[in-house]
Formats: structure tokens, C-alpha cells, sequence
């Protein structure tokens, strides 16, 4: 069964290829995605997907996502 995800990711995320970034790891994961910049310099994703997957896109963000990205808090919401 397909879930749903909302992330909300806070730091240095955006100007370090952090959105392009995501949507690739998402495909490499078997998602669909799309990823934004938010006025308040977060990046919003948005994911679809098998829960396991899923939780593998929030995990590689907690991680800190690209090389030059610094990322201070996740917040997600799987549904």
C-alpha cells in the first residue's frame, strides 16, 4: 500500500543542490517526489511511495543530505 509523506527540513539547505539532491535519492528509492524551497529557507519534499522507502528518503535527509547541506532538524509526516 502507498503511503504519503510530508519533510520539512531546517539548516543550511538550500543553495547546496539539497532539493535536486532528494528528488534523485527519491527516484533511486522508487518514489515520486517533488521537493520545494520555502521563503523561511527551509526545503519542503513531498514523497510517495512504499512506507519502507519512505523511510528511507527521511533517514537519508536526518543524515544530511548532500555534501555541502547542514541539516539541523527534520520534521515528517508519514500518512
Amino acid at each position: 500500500m502507498k503511503k504519503k509523506l510530508f519533510l520539512k527540513v531546517y539548516g543550511r539547505v538550500q543553495g547546496v543542490f539539497f532539493r535536486d539532491s532528494a528528488r534523485r535519492k527519491a527516484e533511486e528509492l522508487g518514489l515520486i517526489c517533488s521537493a520545494e524551497n520555502k521563503p523561511d529557507k527551509t526545503v519542503e519534499i513531498i514523497a510517495e511511495g512504499r512506507e519502507e522507502d519512505l523511510k528511507q528518503l527521511i533517514e537519508w535527509c536526518r543524515a544530511g543530505g548532500p555534501e555541502y547541506a547542514e541539516v539541523r532538524k527534520v520534521k515528517s509526516v508519514l500518512y
